[in-house]
């Protein structure tokens, strides 16, 4: 059975029975995981009472009972009899056909798998294994946050295939994907980062049919960031616009506007990152409680690199003499940092302090296992005539690859 619910007619079944298939319009298939993700389809599921499940798989689908009845292979008055409670089924065989054909929950109609009290469990605790995931990223460890993250997302994954397609199970699902996907876009490199931004896009898929925008603002803030990592700039843009639009408390448009200077100014695009950096200023000002990304190191950072991607080397140099340490900023934000450093100091024509900051940062993203900083240093450091150091950086990578191929399990 496909998870997917489109006419609710089929036209094998009509053809094998010598009837004409009957002509229907057209419409665009609905993925049974969203129907079912719906506030009146989590109250019809937590009844459990196949009458009220029948009434509202018939209304959020627009089909007639005598539609219904065709697809399950029953008399329309059967169905009716159903859902005026008339008739009951208590027969498992039959239940477990509801469920398969109309892609419902199995367990929500009595059918029980050997392993639901295995899944429960998991669904427990599937919310300290992400938090733990997340923690263990921040501290620079994401290598750790991915085989934390891995096999929850399997299972929950397997499933949701399954019909298991609570809200409370699609929300777990989006969360971990979401993390699973940042994690990924810590440590892989470039060449592999739309692994990642697929992952965090299949959380979006999700988050957009749940009614939960502060939900739906960070998915689109983490979505938007891997597309950025991964090149696809314009669509990184406008995921990010939506996540600044939608974030109503300061910390989420913080990171959000922190996000889209990043792209807009990797993209070129100075007007947006300008309004970008301007917001993002402003809100920092009133903002007393630093965050991972609303604090003055990564606004320093952030500035300074998108000057210097819109062509205003002097003015990226002039921030980044600013000084700024903070013991609080995750690892990899100071290995950032340190890159932005190169970065610039090569624009200003300082290639001894350029060398400097590319050695310091280069070590560091060895041992903080970030792959794709060394890509960023080695990719700058040759166009600007550094090849020593870009020689240096393709030997620390080439150690890394081969370290990360023992630490990380088969993806």
């Amino acid at each position: 059975m496909s998870t997917v619910t489109t006419e609710l007619v089929c036209p094998a079944c009509h053809t094998s029975a010598g009837r004409a298939t009957p002509v229907v319009p057209m419409r665009r298939p609905v993925p049974t995981v969203w129907l079912w993700s719906s506030p009146e389809a989590a109250i019809a599921l937590g009844s459990r009472d196949l009458a009220i499940i029948f009434r509202t798989y018939r209304h959020l689908n627009g089909v007639s009972q005598d539609r219904l009845a065709r697809i399950l292979g029953y008399d329309k008055t059967y169905v009716s009899m159903i859902e005026t409670r008339r008739r009951s089924i208590n027969d498992i065989g039959a239940r477990r056909h509801i469920a398969r054909i109309l892609g419902l929950p199995a367990h929500v109609l009595g059918v029980t798998d050997d392993d639901d009290a295995d899944f429960a469990a998991l669904v427990q605790f599937g919310d300290s294994t992400i938090r733990l995931a997340e923690i263990a990223r921040q501290a620079g460890r994401a290598v750790d946050a991915v085989n934390e993250l891995w096999p929850l997302v399997a299972r929950l994954e397997a499933r949701a295939a399954d019909g298991h397609t609570e809200r409370d199970v699609l929300v777990l699902l989006a969360r971990a994907r979401v993390s699973l996907g940042v994690s990924l876009g810590t440590i892989l490199p470039e060449e592999r980062l739309s692994s990642a931004a697929r992952w965090t896009g299949k959380a979006l898929l999700i988050a957009d049919q749940l009614d939960d925008p502060i939900f739906l603002a960070h998915t689109l803030r983490m979505h938007g960031n891997e597309l950025r990592k991964a090149n696809h700039l314009p669509a990184a843009i406008a995921r990010l616009c939506r996540a600044v639009a939608l974030s109503v408390d300061n910390e989420g448009q913080g990171a959000a506007l922190a996000l889209l200077a990043r792209a807009a100014g990797e993209h070129g695009d100075r007007r947006t990152f300008d309004g970008a950096i301007m917001r993002f200023a402003d809100l920092l000002d009133r903002e007393h409680t630093p965050g991972m990304l609303v604090n003055p190191f990564t606004f320093r950072e952030i500035r300074a690199r998108g000057l210097a991607s819109t062509g205003r080397a002097t003015e990226a140099a002039r921030v980044m003499r600013t000084c700024l340490a903070d013991p609080h900023t995750a690892p990899q934000w100071h290995i950032i940092e340190q890159v932005t450093a190169g970065q610039v100091h090569l624009q200003s024509g300082d290639r001894d302090s350029a060398r400097e900051a590319f050695r310091t940062a280069l070590t560091a993203a060895e041992v903080q296992r970030l792959p794709h900083q060394i890509q960023r240093i080695i990719r700058t450091a040759r166009n600007g005539g550094l090849v020593e150091t870009g020689d240096d950086g393709q030997a620390a990578l080439l150690r890394l690859t081969h370290t990360l191929s023992h630490h990380l399990r088969t993806r």
